[in-house]
Order: C-alpha cells, then sequence, then structure tokens
C-alpha cells in the first residue's frame, strides 16, 4: 500500500465532478482505499450534484454523448 493522490469522477444527476485527493492504493491490484471523512466529502459534493449546486465549483468544459 502506498499514499498517493489520486483523481476520482463523482456524479449527480447529470453532472460530473473530478475531485484530486488522497488515498491508500494497493501496488498490486491498484484498489484505492479512502478514508472515511474523504468518503463523507464525496457524498457531500454527490448530493450538490444531484441538487444543481455547483455556485462553488470551478467549471472545466462541456461534455458530449454522441449517438452513431
Amino acid at each position: 500500500m502506498i499514499q498517493k493522490e489520486v483523481e476520482k469522477l463523482l456524479r449527480g444527476g447529470t453532472n460530473i465532478a473530478s475531485v484530486k485527493t488522497l488515498a491508500e492504493v494497493c501496488l498490486h491490484c491498484g484498489e484505492r482505499y479512502y478514508s472515511p471523512e474523504v468518503i463523507e466529502l464525496f457524498e457531500k459534493t454527490e448530493s450538490e450534484l444531484e441538487k444543481n449546486e455547483t455556485q462553488n465549483f470551478k467549471i472545466l468544459g462541456r461534455s458530449f454523448q454522441v449517438a452513431f
């Protein structure tokens, strides 16, 4: 196990947020382990995304779906 900065995508409704945080990462399989405080932050952020309470988030761009 090693502690390192990772990026996690969180979804709420049609919104997605990218969060950088520390996690314990297994050197063998790559599985990530988050502290209870970080998990609470994920849940709060997902709830805000679901409710469109994104005024404190930085907009990075737009995403699109292409149908073929």
